[in-house]
């Protein structure tokens, strides 16, 4: 028997689940979509990474540096600092100045500021006392922390203090200020708190 005289079979179709052969257009295309998603699963998060890790470095840098500074700081106490130590600075104060020390027992904020007799008068309102509690000459900060930041508080000024003590875990101010030039008085504050 001859090729020609063998019967023809018919040409079987391919089963219906076979794909048919990728085409050079659509092979590109996938490889590309793979390259993106590979990039988003890993360059996204290893740049949040990176990021995250620059952020941290920074915060450790400023915290160790505020922690290794010794005296006042010619700067604003943080938010966070003014509202745990119950110290609520006047928007209108002028050469702030601020010094936190801290320890198992016992942490401190020590600040100091110029204002006004209006800035004085809200600073002390919102602390939760008022001017009159101040009683004149009265020097209610103690030498030991005065010597910590460098205060002194010589004769020849009108000097007034107070102490407003609150129950704990609330903070206890010692409120000292120089009202020698009452429009323009410079207030000194320990705050002490006890964790």
């Amino acid at each position: 028997m001859t090729p020609s005289d063998r019967p023809a079979v018919p040409r079987q179709s391919p089963p219906p689940d076979e794909k048919p052969p990728e085409t050079r257009r659509h092979m590109i295309r996938r490889r590309w979509i793979t390259a993106v998603i590979i990039v988003l699963l890993i360059g996204v998060p290893a740049g949040y990474l990176a990021i995250s890790a620059e952020q941290s470095r920074t915060s450790g840098r400023d915290k160790e540096s505020e922690a290794s500074a010794h005296g006042l700081q010619n700067d604003w106490p943080s938010k966070t600092q003014r509202r745990i130590y119950d110290v609520p600075v006047p928007n209108d104060a002028v050469s702030v100045a601020y010094y936190e020390t801290n320890s198992w027992k016992v942490s401190k904020l020590y600040v100091q500021f110029k204002t006004s007799a209006a800035g004085l008068a809200e600073f002390m309102k919102d602390g939760g006392t008022s001017t009159a509690a101040l009683k004149p000459g009265d020097v209610t900060i103690s030498p030991e922390d005065a010597l910590k930041v460098g205060w002194t508080f010589p004769a020849g000024h009108d000097w007034a203090g107070t102490t407003h003590a609150q129950k704990d875990p609330l903070p206890t101010q010692n409120i000292t200020v120089d009202e020698t030039d009452p429009d323009k008085p410079v207030v000194f504050v320990v705050s002490t708190a006890t964790p």
